[in-house]
This record gives structure tokens, C-alpha cells and sequence, in this order.
């Protein structure tokens, strides 16, 4: 890999893959021991929720309606 005019480095697509990172996922990036670039991607809230084990169980319709009422008890008071 080698760094462009702009200081882009791009990731080779078998890593990207076997990260499971896609174009425009956020990354946050340290510089550790002096000479060496740690990347960890971090996954936006939606993929995160989707991938994480699942610990209970809602319809959509229950979603929403606590969903109304909490935007109803923030914002009615």
C-alpha cells in the first residue's frame, strides 16, 4: 500500500471484505508506539442494531407508539 498526494491510504478490497467495511463507514484512527497507524472502524447505530444478538422482542407497532409517547413527553411538557 503506499500513501496518495493527500495523505489517502486505500485499503485492498480483501480487507475491506473480511472487515465487512464498506465506502464511507467511519473510522477513527491513533497513532500508537510512535511509528505504527491503528484504524478501528466504528458501524453506523443501524448496522450495529442489526448485527448485535437480539434480547428482545417488538412489533413495529409498539415501536412507534412508545416512540410517539416519548416524543410526546419530551416535547409536550
Amino acid at each position: 500500500m503506499r500513501v496518495g498526494k493527500k495523505g489517502a491510504i486505500y485499503l485492498p478490497r480483501r480487507i475491506m471484505r473480511d472487515l465487512g467495511v464498506k465506502p464511507g463507514d467511519q473510522v477513527i484512527v491513533r497513532v500508537t508506539g510512535g511509528n505504527k497507524l491503528l484504524l478501528e472502524f466504528v458501524p453506523d447505530p443501524l448496522t450495529l442494531a442489526l448485527r448485535s444478538r437480539k434480547w428482545c422482542r417488538t412489533s413495529v407497532e409498539e415501536f412507534e407508539r412508545e416512540s410517539e409517547e416519548e416524543q410526546n413527553d419530551l416535547y409536550n411538557e
